[in-house]
């Protein structure tokens, strides 16, 4: 006979902070232009008279806040529905570069604030999924703002750097990252189709989320995350629900 769970459980989220990291999703948002926009389409409708309301979504993969599990850029790597329930309950780290990219669109983490973090808060945590805070989801749902080009049609916009990356899927295993902006790549890197950021990270078995909100209601160290999706077969992505408890 195993114990119950719960009376362990709830006293540990009682006056507990629950803060959702995740936009809600509608037609005519921002996303990857390559991508149709949503359409919905009302089956039935109490307000009509229907006995129940229903709808139906017609969305890529990616949209809105969303999961990309390896097999996104990975021929024979693990599809949404291969990624463990265990990995969907990780310690969160938030690498807070958003003050740079208030003076600076193109800015992207150095080594340096990884380890500044680690000066504060100790080593990152193996398994843990780690947040990149730019600011950027401040501009949701804006499209023009989250692309923010110029006049020659080039995308300024934040996003992770190299040494980061192998930093911590490297030296620290981390499970997952996740960051505010489009994609994992810097603006200035999409705008000429160079995605090898984003490549690198599902090319190492690891996953990611997209489009967070709400980075600036959660502590640098010490919360947790929890990141739920859908379960399609051989999924290649999917809209998910984010949220942490601190």
């Amino acid at each position: 006979m195993s114990s119950p769970l719960w009376p362990d459980l709830a006293p540990l989220l009682l006056n507990r902070t629950f803060t959702d990291l995740t936009h809600a999703f509608h037609p005519g948002q921002p996303h990857f232009p390559a991508f149709p926009n949503e359409t919905r389409e009302t089956l039935f409708d109490l307000e009509k008279g229907d006995g129940f309301t229903a709808h139906r979504y017609s969305i890529v993969g990616q949209w809105g806040t969303h999961v990309d599990p390896p097999s996104h850029f990975v021929r024979g790597g693990r599809t949404l529905d291969q990624l463990p329930v265990e990995e969907m309950v990780l310690p969160l780290v938030v690498l807070d570069i958003s003050s740079r990219v208030s003076a600076d669109p193109d800015a992207t983490p150095r080594l340096n604030d990884v380890l500044e973090w680690e000066s504060r808060n100790g080593e990152i945590p193996a398994g843990s999924f780690v947040a990149l805070r730019t600011g950027w989801s401040r501009r949701w749902p804006d499209s023009a703002a989250m692309a923010n080009r110029d006049d020659a049609g080039i995308s300024h916009t934040p996003g992770w750097s190299r040494e980061v990356l192998e930093y911590l899927i490297e030296k620290r295993e981390v499970t997952a990252v996740g960051h505010e902006q489009t994609d994992t790549d810097p603006g200035m890197a999409t705008s000429r189709n160079d995605f090898s950021l984003e490549s690198y990270v599902l090319a190492q078995d690891k996953w990611q989320i997209e489009l967070m909100a709400n980075l600036e209601h959660v502590p640098e160290s010490g919360a947790a995350l929890m990141a739920t999706w859908a379960k399609p077969l051989e999924g290649s992505g999917f809209p998910a629900r984010v949220f942490s408890i601190h």
